[in-house]
């Protein structure tokens, strides 16, 4: 099926420094499976998914996923496998993640923006069988990255689009050819390993980086994300009948969790949009009456100042929700007064904590929603502590730390990062300070851990300097966070050459944009005799930032 043809498709308060919890929420559903067939059975004919012309309903996108599921079982996906997921926000993403949800199996969602060899560490650390990917996106062919670093637990790639003249190579199969493999797998076995699945089964892993600069796994079950995202939905407002344009990506919890499963959660339908364009995304707005519209502080600055601006009707828009770096009152007024949001959120989470933890709510002044990540959502524990792990007073920073149902499971295979991140109680340790208010609202003043967001993305320092370091001129290197007018943060990297080697800043930046995601790429390069070390030999990072 093309993606440009048309279709429309059917089917059947604090004490101290600690946050006060609120009531717990409602029950809901404990897995994806029963989610989707909740949904199904209620909201039927109305559209869940809308994309270059297709019209997929509810009742349709149960069927798809379930002829998905019924593939990768006759793949020989078991449960607890992990399969992952390498493409930007199609249609095709959705039904894949739902399968894998529903065989019991492990999503593991790759950023796009990675080469071969960073995809392929993933997949090998994860011991990944099956991957879905795309032949082209943005000029790059994902198979073909892959090739020289393909792990050999990785047994079969699905490509979910491809050029039409492609020649697939061994072990691939096309999008159709795979969902035509459904027929070996009756529809009773297929139920039966849905209804396997219970709340506390893995859900999904997905890596993030850290301080040691490789990712690591987080692990999460259904239950628990679940209930995050029954509560983020309820405090955003999103309802049936809203129409979420996705622009964040779906590798990303924002895209994902916060994105179409919240949406479906909901009976909204969900828009993928795939590169993020001020004047393309103003089009959708009016053309398709998008109602809910969330994204990091850069999507609305950019927005707001289009030079189009005013030639569109944004009068549909009513929900924003926002984060990741600092916002200043007069972006969160404009976006009320001149993108014309009736609800402005932002919030707070870690891919530990299932991308959830603190929200502003519906009614909060542009202050509190610019300067503070809101307060505790229900059932979740929010506390700035000290270094011995007390709570600091209303005011005073300390490190934040997260305790409740949203707390991963665990970093896959390292159990001893698992038990340094979350302590004895219980306790989420993030590596962020903050100070909460005498009313439970948190507001992130400092990072312990190096870590610098660009353009909503976190980026790991460690991860970076990693990858800089194999080139063959670096000694040594060291990569800071710098102010950046429209993305927030960038990188910049202080470099030591080897004896007699030769480079310049232009040459080392053009290597790393061939070597990793492009947020990732240091925007500038100083050269350096030496970097600034403690007596123990740790770099004086702070230094270099003062610098």
């Amino acid at each position: 099926m093309s993606p440009s043809d048309t279709i429309e498709v059917n089917g059947a308060a604090a004490c101290g420094a600690e946050a006060v919890r609120e009531d717990t929420p409602a029950p809901i559903p404990a897995t994806i499976p029963e989610l989707l067939r909740q949904a199904a059975q209620r909201h039927g004919e109305r559209i869940a998914i809308q994309e270059d012309g297709l019209r997929l309903s509810y009742a349709a996108l149960d069927l798809q996923r379930t002829e998905a599921g019924r593939a990768l079982m006759a793949l020989g996906v078991l449960p607890g496998d992990r399969v992952a997921v390498w493409a930007p926000n199609y249609s095709e993403w959705i039904i894949a993640a739902l399968a894998v949800h529903s065989v019991g199996a492990a999503l593991v969602p790759l950023n796009t923006r990675m080469k071969g060899a960073e995809a392929g560490a993933v997949l090998a650390d994860s011991g990944a069988r099956v991957l879905f990917c795309v032949d082209d996106f943005l000029g790059e062919s994902y198979p073909r990255m892959l090739a020289p670093h393909r792990p050999t637990p990785l047994e079969r790639v699905v490509i979910l689009r491809a050029a039409g003249d492609r020649a697939d190579a061994p072990g691939e199969l096309r999008w159709n050819d795979f969902l035509g493999l459904a027929q070996q797998t009756g529809l009773a076995e297929f139920e039966a390993r849905e209804r396997s699945v219970t709340g506390d089964t893995l859900m999904d892993i997905m890596f993030t980086s850290g301080t040691t600069g490789r990712p690591k796994g987080v692990m999460t079950a259904h239950a628990q994300n679940l209930r995050a995202i029954d509560g983020w939905a309820a405090i955003t407002g999103v309802q049936a009948g809203d129409r979420y344009l996705i622009v964040n990506p779906f590798f990303h919890t924002f895209g994902y969790k916060a994105g179409w499963l919240a949406a479906l959660s909901r009976g909204a339908t969900v828009l993928p949009h795939l590169v993020f364009d001020a004047e393309a995304v103003m089009t959708r707005v009016e053309n398709e009456r998008i109602t809910v519209l969330p994204g990091p502080p850069t999507l609305y600055q950019t927005l707001l100042n289009a030079p189009r601006l005013r030639e569109f009707d944004l009068s549909s828009l009513r929900v924003a929700v926002t984060g990741a770096s600092a916002i200043a009152p007069s972006l969160i007024q404009r976006m009320r007064d001149e993108l014309g949001f009736h609800t402005v959120i932002t919030g707070y989470g870690l891919t530990e904590s299932c991308g959830f933890a603190t929200l502003t709510r519906a009614g909060d002044d542009a202050e509190t929603v610019a300067f503070t990540s809101g307060r505790a959502m229900p059932g979740i524990e929010i506390r700035c502590v000290d270094a011995g792990g007390e709570p600091v007073a209303a005011g005073t920073p300390g490190e934040v730390v997260i305790r409740g149902y949203n707390v991963m499971r665990g970093y896959f295979g390292l159990p001893e990062a698992s038990a340094e991140a979350v302590d004895a109680g219980g306790w989420l340790h993030t590596g962020d300070v903050g100070t909460l208010d005498a009313r439970g609202y948190l507001r992130i003043t400092d990072r312990i851990k190096d870590m610098f967001i660009v353009g909503g993305f976190n980026c790991y320092p460690a991860e970076v300097e990693k990858l800089l370091a194999a080139h063959p001129a670096v000694a040594q290197v060291a990569v800071v966070g710098m102010p950046h007018e429209r993305l927030g943060e960038v990188g910049k990297a202080y470099v030591v050459l080897r004896h007699g080697a030769r480079l310049d800043a232009q040459t080392l930046i053009s290597w790393a944009r061939r070597e990793m995601a492009n947020y990732k790429v240091p925007r500038e390069v100083s050269f350096v005799q030496a970097l600034p070390v403690s007596a123990a030999g740790k770099v004086l990072k702070y230094q270099l930032r003062e610098a």
